[in-house]
């Protein structure tokens, strides 16, 4: 479903991502495990086109989409959960969910996602005239994951999921993400938080200063010492 190869990000003379290369099948979940300032996030940014990669190539579903501008990516099936939210805070949940779906012409297909999504994180449905940016962190999370998914994507790339959650939280929007990917979404998770990750994804990567530095089943990585070390807190 997307072949990512050599690819290169930089930020004027400063190199981010050096030559990385990843796949995903179609109906596959991957994490890509890495601390902060690993480059996780300009991976995402890269796949989604809001920043122009400096070398390599980026395919999704057999064609390069490498210079496509984001819009294009989302109306062939991409979509993304941003790090940090990003919901708009003046507009009520339901108003956050429209934007979500602005290419969907259909009301009536509209209004068959709407449901899903409110079966997907109930409080939602409570919430949908409340405005977004008086959600708590963790609704908002829910939201933002909501609006990615209303138009049925092909693949969601989600940009730290668990990042300023509690527990609780962390483990209702992993199941979330684990019920969408059994409907038949493909995932590409970039974390921090590789206990949850690895429970959900068949296989992963890890990302160390801008390079792939291990890549295996997700079984594999849970059990590989340096995996454990570095983020499983040594078990």
């Amino acid at each position: 479903m997307l072949k990512v190869e050599n690819l290169k990000v930089a930020y004027g003379q400063a190199v981010v991502l050096h030559g990385v290369s990843l796949t995903i099948k179609d109906g596959e979940a991957i994490a890509v495990l890495g601390a902060n300032g690993a480059g996780k996030s300009t991976l995402i940014k890269a796949l989604m086109g809001w920043i122009r990669p400096a070398e390599g190539r980026i395919e999704f579903e057999g064609e390069d989409i490498t210079l496509l501008p984001p819009w294009e990516r989302a109306a062939r099936g991409l979509a993304v959960v941003p790090e940090g939210r990003r919901v708009f805070p003046d507009l009520s949940v339901e108003e956050n969910l429209r934007l979500g779906a602005y290419l969907e012409p259909n009301p009536v297909k509209f209004r068959e996602r709407l449901s899903f999504v409110f079966s997907l994180f109930p409080i939602l449905a409570e919430r949908r005239h409340q405005k977004a940016g008086t959600l708590s962190g963790g609704e908002q999370q829910m939201l933002a994951i909501g609006r990615a998914v209303i138009r049925e994507p092909r693949l969601l790339l989600v940009d730290e999921a668990s990042m300023g959650l509690s527990p609780i939280v962390v483990e209702m929007v992993f199941k979330a993400l684990s019920k969408l990917h059994r409907g038949g979404v493909s995932l590409l998770l970039v974390e921090q938080n590789a206990h949850e990750a690895l429970k959900i994804v068949q296989r992963g990567y890890v990302l160390e200063n801008g390079r792939i530095v291990l890549e295996g089943t997700a079984e594999e990585l849970r059990l590989n010492p340096k995996v454990q070390a570095a983020y499983l807190g040594g078990v």
